[in-house]
This record gives structure tokens, sequence and C-alpha cells, in this order.
């Protein structure tokens, strides 16, 4: 890995080192290192003849894989921000998050171009293509921008699963020590491949994308799950060593894919981070793929995105842990005076290390809210074992305040998780005029199975106490989620107002 601190100097190093290796996979294509690198050049150069300077933000709106990651590493060779665009975006997002970010240029596919009066619109835009692949070209070689560790690279807009999403400003250092960190306890060598099924644009698609080319791997990159058994199929063909998903990911592949009548000898390890994994899918994981390492991770795209992980070994006796702070990051469990919280008491996670944002993009009271002293509070509340381990207990915004009790909802959809018809399970709570919130749990039942609202209420008070069991329960074909997969929490709520009111 570069020793520059520059996050452009993975894929150079990458092209130096590998040029002929292959960088990344989709489909038919096929793309070298050094083609990569040749073409992130190009782009680099082409913004820079346009006008771009540093510092300017850069959007990048694409669903071709190597026409993303071209662009990404030649818009930061320019000294520009990154800004990946949601590809599942609307009229009004898109332009809500042009105008927060003040995009100087965007690079868009060109089966975005009905999108153009909504780009052109904004007044800040003032160099757009709707063909990646044309860029380049220019006859005089303009001198790449002096740049710092400490300068901004990217700014990753928060899939806005409880509210507006927000712009997470990410610096040189902080994206290169979380990738050092990941590629550590990974073990990750530029013999791994990786079925890349995130998208870049999001955090955790981020990493997976920056971990690789740091080693000089390979990206098999598939973004649909609409037809697991083809990804499946890929995993064989591609032999990679890797997968990594959200529980969502984990899920289809479980329930709605033939996965039990492949053999994957290659496969090295999978992880997964995005949401807490139910300890019953943690172990169904196992049963599926034996000889693979499992890795349960916990971040945040505040951090860049990862902050802890759970060692392979301890998946089975540390059921339901987020495991320990990975290399180079501090984890504590605080109380809120910022005291620390003692063994087995409910506390916030702090975080601190080179991986923390540098802040919310001109959002300065939001960022002063979870930034104190360097240090990061996640707003995800947990408890340490007397071994160091993490046990998330839920969101601090995400608690259900029934009656006198503060409730998390985690507990209660992983005990819904246990029956075997369950597919996926989300709990939140909706106002009452006695309890303050009701209990609501929206469970979505596996093709073909059959489970009644009396079985799931008679299976949670075996296993809960009576103040945590869900008031009512509602079956639904699917969950709301973001396109990264995550549940949206605030359609979550209006599903349950809406199914309410109907009834």
């Amino acid at each position: 890995m570069s020793d520059d601190g520059l996050v452009h100097s993975l894929l150079r190093r990458a092209a130096l080192d590998e040029p002929e290796r292959t960088a990344l996979v989709q489909g038919a294509e096929r793309i070298f290192y050094r083609q990569l690198q040749q073409r992130a050049e190009a782009i680099g150069q082409w913004l820079l003849a346009g006008g771009i300077r540093p510092g300017d933000r850069v959007g990048i709106l694409t669903e071709n894989a190597i026409d993303y990651v071209s662009s990404y590493f030649g818009v930061i060779s320019a000294g520009a921000v990154a800004v990946g665009l949601n590809t599942q975006t609307s009229e009004r997002t898109l332009a809500t998050v042009l105008a927060d970010s003040e995009a100087a240029a965007v690079l868009a596919q060109e089966r975005f171009r009905s999108y153009r009066p909504v780009i052109e619109a904004q007044p800040s835009v003032a160099v757009l293509s709707f063909d990646i692949r044309a860029l380049g070209g220019t006859t005089a070689h303009r001198a790449w921008p002096d740049l710092r560790p400490d300068d901004l690279c990217q700014i990753i807009y928060t899939s806005g699963t409880t509210g507006a999403p927000k712009g997470v400003m990410l610096s040189h250092r902080n994206l290169l020590a979380n990738t050092r960190s990941n590629v550590s306890y990974l073990k990750l060598t530029r013999d791994d491949s990786v079925m890349a099924v995130l998208p870049f644009f999001y955090s955790y698609g981020n990493s997976v994308l920056l971990t690789h080319v740091a080693v000089g791997g390979t990206l098999v990159v598939n973004q649909s799950f609409l037809y697991p058994n083809l990804i499946l199929d890929q995993m064989v063909a591609e032999q990679v060593t890797g997968f990594s998903g959200v529980p969502s990911s984990f899920a289809i592949l479980l329930n709605r894919s033939a996965v039990r009548d492949y053999r994957f000898p290659a496969l090295r390890y999978l992880t997964q981070a995005g949401a807490a994994m139910a300890p019953v899918v943690a172990r169904e994981l196992q049963q599926v793929f034996p000889e693979a390492e499992i890795y349960i991770m916990y971040g945040q795209t505040e951090a860049a995105p990862r902050l802890s992980y759970l060692e392979p070994h301890r998946i089975l006796d540390k059921a339901g842990s987020i495991g320990k702070a990975i290399p180079g990051v501090v984890l504590e469990v605080c109380r809120p005076d910022g005291s620390p919280a003692a063994v087995g008491e409910v506390g916030e996670i702090v975080a601190s290390g080179d991986n923390i944002m540098l802040g919310y993009w001109r959002q300065p009271q939001a960022t002063a809210a979870v930034l104190r002293d360097g240090k990061l509070w996640t707003g995800d509340l947990a408890r340490l074992d007397d071994e160091g381990f993490l046990f998330i207990e839920g969101r601090r915004s995400a608690m259900i305040k029934s009656g006198s009790h503060r409730i998390a909802p985690k507990e209660i959809e992983e005990t819904i998780m246990e029956l075997r018809p369950v597919h996926e399970a989300a709990v939140a709570g909706t106002p009452d005029q006695i309890l303050g919130e009701k209990i609501v749990a929206l469970v979505v039942l596996k093709p073909g199975a059959a489970l009644s609202a009396r079985d799931i209420l008679k299976h949670c008070r075996r296993q809960l106490p009576a103040f945590k069991v869900p008031h009512q329960v509602i079956f639904r074909d699917e969950l709301p989620k973001t396109s990264t997969g995550k549940i949206q929490t605030a359609e979550l709520k209006t599903l349950i107002e809406r199914a309410l009111s109907a009834t």
C-alpha cells in the first residue's frame, strides 16, 4: 500500500505492481489495472481542462462499475471531491444532493439523460458529461494538484433511514486508515476476489472497493439481487474468495435462492455489516458456508465506515456481538456525561481514530452534536461483557417508550426471527394514548410458509418479558428498504400508521 497518504495512490500503485491483473469484472466486461488507471487519468485530465479546481465537488451517477471506479479515481486525482450519487434516486433527491454539495460537475451514464434538466438547473454545475467513456483525449497534460492527507476526498450522503440525508465528509487520511485496518483483519491479498453486490456510492460498497484496489485484488460486480441464483453462478464461475453483504442480502440467499445446491471451493470469507444480524441467521450461514470465515462487522458512514468486527471463531460463543474495535480504533461505552459505563451497563458507543469523519458538509450544529473532543458519539446503544465484547442494544433514536419502559426493537426482532417461517422482521413504536407507544412488528414470511400472528405472539410471550411482547403483528410482502438494503425507519412507521388506521 502506498505511503503518500492519498486515496488515488492505491490505484496508481496497483497499476504499477499488477498492470495486467484483472481489476474489475461486470457482466462480459473485464478491465486490467493498467487500463483502469489510464481511464482514471484521462477523466482527471478532462476535469482539469474543464476548469475543475481542488476542492470542487463532482457528482458520479452511473450503474456501470468500470465507469464509476474510473470516474471516482479520476475525480480525486484532479483534487476534486467525489460525490457518489444514488442510481435509484428521484429528481427531487438528486436536486437536493446537488444543491447541498454545490457540485461543480456531474459525470453521468447515458441512461440518466432524462435528469439533464434537473442537473442543468443547478447554478453550481459548470461541467457535465453523459458519456464517461468519451472523456479524455486532451493534448496538453496539466500538472496534478498538490494534495495533503487531511484534504477532503469524498462526501458520502447517509441513506436517510431516519430523516434527511447528511453529507459525511471523509478525508484521504480517514479513508486510508480504514482501508489499511480492514485489509489487515480480513487478511486480504492480491489473490483475493470479492463478489461486490453493494453499490459503490454506499459507504460499505466504497470500503469493499478500496480494500481490494489496495491489495491489487479483483472486484466481481453484480449489484442487482433480483436474480440471486445468477450471482451464485458468478461466484462459482469467477472463483471468488469473498462475499460482502447486508442482512437482507443474506436473508435473500438463505430464503430465496438455491444456495444449498451450490459448492464454493474458493470462498474464504463472508462479511456482514449495515445492520445487526440475528444470531439464528449467523448460525444458518455457518451451516450453508461451512468452509468460509464469517465476519460480523459494525460501523457507520461517519467512520469511513468500519469500527468493529467479531472474529469468526467467536461467532457461536459470542452470538449477537459486534466484537471489538478494529485495529487503529478505540471504542468506549459511555454514559451521557462521558464517563465509562460499567460492564453490562447500557451506554452509547463512542469512537476515536484516524478514520473518524471531518464532519457533516455545511452542518456545523449537526457535526457538533456527534463530534465531541475528536470523538464520534455514534447514537448506538450497547453494553460490554466481562471480556470486552460489544453487544448492540439499538439506536438511541429508535428506542420505543412504552409505559414506563424503554425498549430496543432489536431483541424483539431477533426473537421473531427464531421462527423458521420468518424471512424478515422489523419492530417499531407507534403513538398510543395510554402507553405512549405501542410495539408493532412487521413480518415477512418465506415463500410458501404459513404462520399466524397468534403463533408469533405466543412465541414472543414464551421468550420475552410481557412488556416487550408486540401489541400487534402486521404481515407484509416486503419491508421498506433503501437501495443499499437498510430498513427505512421513517417509512416503516408510516406503513404501520396506515395499516392501523385501515383496521
